[in-house]
């Protein structure tokens, strides 16, 4: 101990925990996904990628599989909240009930573990992060770069939009992002 009563090595202040938002941009065959750690300044991407299931497989296995790996990201990052994006319009009826069963059975699975889930049109992700809710993919994916200093623009575009998507939760959830 030194003269001052201090043991001369530096003191460890309180740990700060990360604080996750998992965005997802719901799909049976591609499911984007993106992990920001919002504990900082500014949001951070720690995961990004597509969850993907074989269009060959029967959908209830392909929802299953869905779950599983959703399951895994829930349990790896622990997110404070969901955020997906709501489907308000496809032409194609396969792919919208596709679409739909996907973001219900991820829905569920956060529900299910006491998370706040949240749904954001896609005008309102547009919005947020381009400032133009009639923005196009390459707009989203320039400014999702940009957003979180990413070195190329997030690809394929279903990641591009899930990081938007949890970028938009930031934006319109104060106090989510220390200070």
């Amino acid at each position: 101990m030194l003269k001052d009563g201090s043991t001369g090595r530096p003191a460890v202040g309180p740990s700060i925990e990360p604080v996750f938002v998992l965005g997802v941009d719901p799909g049976l065959s591609r499911c984007g996904y993106c992990v920001l750690d919002v504990g900082g300044r500014r949001p951070r991407a720690v995961a990004l990628g597509v969850l993907r299931t074989a269009p060959a497989d029967p959908v209830p296995l392909r929802l299953a599989e869905l779950a599983a790996d959703f399951r895994s990201l829930l349990d790896e990052f622990r997110p404070a909240s969901v955020a997906v994006e709501r489907v308000l319009f496809q032409v194609n009826v396969r792919t919208a009930m596709g679409v739909g069963q996907a973001s219900g059975v991820l829905m569920a699975e956060a529900a299910g573990r006491g998370l706040e889930v949240v749904e954001y049109s896609p005008n309102e992700v547009k919005g947020a992060v381009a400032g133009d809710g009639d923005a196009d993919k390459d707009q989203v994916q320039r400014m999702v770069q940009i957003l979180l200093d990413l070195p190329v623009a997030p690809s394929p575009p279903d990641a591009a939009d899930a990081a938007a998507v949890a970028l938009t939760h930031v934006a319109v959830s104060p106090g989510l992002v220390a200070r």
